[in-house]
């Protein structure tokens, strides 16, 4: 059976607290004790569907009726599958069939899905909350409840998915928060907090915190809607997810003179979503209990669960992790009873005030924010991929970088940085090894120097740099920020036009990024005419160095200088205005790094190159010590040879290099479980050392439980994470 409906008739579905607000208002239920609590939907919540979902049996999960929870109805071995399952019509996906194939690709974008790295061993669907490995394909039924977020702009529309399982105890009531990792959209937290909590018998809370696939393709005024499907922005209306604040003249003005160009909702909401990726996770804890009262009310008992008496525990991942901190930090009300977050992007008030050592030497370069060393590392990264030390000999994804073109330019890059006096040195070689040296002197170290090709090839660089500083200084998508906009592009790097397919299908492939599905980023200054990022030909060096003009202009932006240290002006390239608004945003999305005594586990990978541990992990548990003292309960666990994206373990050299940080994530889960169910102890603060899995490159060994140990409650002397006077000490 599959029950869609809108507010007004979810209200009436839900009749007991309906009866209830309306017997309190009126003051005609009876008794000497004053007006009886009722259920409160959460102030800016529209309700949308509640969906049940029947997991009879695994199937092509185009229903409610073969499709579950977690899995979108194909089960582990449809999540293992190298091919994504089926659309009837690929020009016209339904709604049911973009939500399924939104769950197997958010949950494959962020886990390695491959048997031999630990799926269906290890972790996935088939496996218990005990960790029992089961033959079953771990289909769970229940309830899924879909609200949209608003401030009343039309614009923010944060997507929030509640998800009931039907093993939920309300005798022992938990809810489980998943923000999502990256932009992801709502379900982009389903193979952490969804599958950890879905196990557990917990109601599973994941939103989208204002990020999500929200793409508009201004050459035909399309847009995606709230459920998924895409629309002309005047036919989707208020269920538009996101919509590009254009009118339409200038929209035609926009189109004659930048063809074929996509706005994208992260970057282009003038929103800055992420200054509210706290307390959208608060409200989707709110929204939740809301939820399970109208389900389980009774007329005795009209609000059974409230934060006294059920157990909510935040837990999620990179941009995830960052959203369940900053949630615990201002979680005035007492929602959250504890978090875990892992390789978590937080955003360091300031460097000073606390210190960091590693093998009790101090760290020189850290607490650094997002946007300052992700544009620093656009600028070097790819010079530095060419030194000797970043160097991946393994034959891999990664390595056409050798034997392409792409070599070429970031040769040229290393050239147009000498140029500059950007580095040192008077050959390739020398310049590269400089590149590198000042990655490392930023926050960087010598366990990220082989990801930097990887991240540097797959545009993480590009994407992030042009995205959050948009984001962050609230540009429009006519704005062109560092001569930057997004858009399909083919081999030779020209704008073309996203075909139908991708644009109908995008709600399930994109990941609210410019990674490509269908948009990338497009350097519309380019020499000759526009060009995507990696074919991009500098104006002012007239070589193909992967538009370096471009990414010096991005980090201005950030710094509020140009690259030879010169203040900005209203005239210079950014402006100086342009360059205020951006690092106005930034402060706006700075972390505390105060907890106030909320139990919190923190797990990083050593080698994760995306988010360095310097300015991050280990600078956000340093400043709490500072902060907290004695009073601080924040445990952190750092695991060597993981690194940011277990998806990259799919890749050969990868594989037999780096270990899975997600069984790091589900034990943090459940010693934080343990610790507020059962009163049990956290772990002390530790290094976990791993054994990478070895063998044949793009066949490594299988791996096992010895190569991914559990940490300890109490570590050895040699693996002990310190803290003394301002500084936290890491061994070797």
């Amino acid at each position: 059976m599959r029950q869609k409906t809108g507010s007004s008739q979810l209200a009436n579905h839900m009749c007991w607290s309906v009866t209830i607000l309306s017997c309190a208002v009126l003051a005609a239920c009876g008794g000497g004790d004053g007006p009886r609590p009722s259920n409160t939907l959460p102030a800016g919540i529209t309700e949308i569907s509640n969906t049940a979902y029947l997991a009879t049996a695994v199937g092509a999960g185009s229903s409610a009726a073969t499709q579950d929870l977690l899995t979108g109805g194909i089960g582990k071995t449809g999540l293992g599958a190298a091919a994504a399952p089926a659309y009837a019509d690929p020009a016209n996906p339904t709604v049911a069939e973009l939500r399924r194939n939104a769950l197997y690709s958010n949950y494959r974008g962020i886990l390695d899905p491959m048997a031999g790295g630990g799926y269906g061993t290890l972790y996935g669907p088939n496996v218990t909350s005990t960790g029992t490995v089961t033959q079953n394909e771990g289909l769970i039924p229940g309830n899924e409840y879909l609200a949209v977020l608003d401030d009343g702009s039309g614009l923010k529309q944060t997507m929030i998915a509640v998800q009931v399982p039907s093993s939920f105890d309300a005798k022992n009531p938990c809810v489980v928060l998943g923000p999502s990792s990256g932009s992801r959209g709502v379900y982009g937290a389903i193979g952490t907090a969804g599958e950890w909590g879905l196990k557990k018998g917990c109601a599973v809370a994941l939103t989208d915190t204002g990020k999500g696939v929200g793409l508009h393709n201004l050459a035909d005024d399309t847009v995606t809607k709230l459920d998924g499907t895409r629309a002309t922005k005047s036919a989707a209306g208020k269920q538009s997810f996101f919509s590009a604040s254009l009118s339409d003249a200038a929209l035609k003005a926009y189109n004659a003179l930048f063809p074929n160009r996509i706005a994208i909702k992260h970057a282009q909401s003038q929103q800055n979503p992420e200054k509210d990726w706290g307390n959208d996770t608060l409200t989707a804890a709110r929204y939740a209990l809301y939820v399970l009262n109208a389900k389980f009310a009774t007329k005795d008992e009209p609000v059974p669960f409230t934060k006294s008496n059920t157990l909510i525990i935040g837990g999620s991942a990179s941009n995830g992790g960052a959203a369940v901190l900053r949630a615990a930090e201002q979680d005035s009300d007492g929602l959250i009873a504890g978090v875990v977050a892992s390789e978590p992007m937080v955003e360091m008030p300031t460097t000073t005030g606390y210190g960091i050592q590693f093998a009790n030497a101090a760290v020189s370069g850290y607490g650094k924010t997002l946007a300052d060393y992700t544009t620093y590392g656009n600028i070097y990264q790819p010079c530095a991929a060419l030194a000797a030390d970043a160097s991946i000999n393994e034959v891999s994804i990664f390595n056409y970088i050798a034997a392409t073109a792409m070599t070429a330019r970031a040769t040229a890059r290393c050239d147009s940085l000498a140029a500059r006096v950007l580095v040192n040195g008077s050959n390739t070689a020398e310049r590269a090894a400089d590149a590198l040296a000042k990655l490392r002197a930023y926050g960087w170290t010598r366990d990220n120097d082989q990801m930097h090709n990887a991240h540097y090839a797959l545009g993480n660089g590009p994407i992030l740099s042009a995205m959050y500083t948009m984001a962050y200084g609230r540009f429009g998508a006519d704005a062109n920020l560092c001569n930057t906009s997004f858009a399909a592009a083919n081999a030779t790097g020209d704008v073309i036009p996203a075909t139908a397919a991708a644009l109908a299908q995008s709600f399930a492939t994109a990941n609210g990024t410019a990674n490509g599905t269908p948009a990338t980023v497009i350097y519309n200054d380019s020499l000759n005419g526009a060009k995507s990022w990696a074919l991009a030909v500098s104006p002012t060096s007239g070589v193909a160095d992967l538009g370096l003009d471009n990414a010096l202009c991005q980090h201005a932006l950030v710094s509020g200088v140009d690259a030879r240290g010169n203040a900005l002006t209203a005239n210079s390239y950014p402006t100086k205005a342009q360059s205020d608004a951006v690092r106005s945003g930034m402060g706006e999305v700075r972390h505390s790094a105060n907890l106030k005594g909320k139990p919190v586990i923190i797990v990083a990978g050593r080698s994760d190159a995306l988010i360095p541990v310097n300015n991050n992990a280990r600078a956000y548990t340093a400043l709490n010590q500072t902060l907290e003292g004695a009073n601080s309960k924040l445990r952190y666990i750092e695991v060597t040879n993981a690194q940011h994206f277990d998806a990259f373990l799919l890749f050969a050299g990868f594989d037999t290099r780096f270990v899975p940080l997600h069984p790091y994530f589900n034990q943090a889960m459940d010693t934080m479980w343990n610790h507020l169910k059962n009163k049990a102890a956290l772990p002390g603060s530790q290094v976990v050392r791993t054994t990478p899995r070895g063998g044949t490159p793009g066949a490594a060994t299988a791996i096992t439980a010895a190569n991914v140990p559990a940490f300890v409650m109490t570590p050895a002397a040699a693996d002990k994470i310190g803290f003394a006077g301002t500084s936290i000490n890491v061994p070797q």
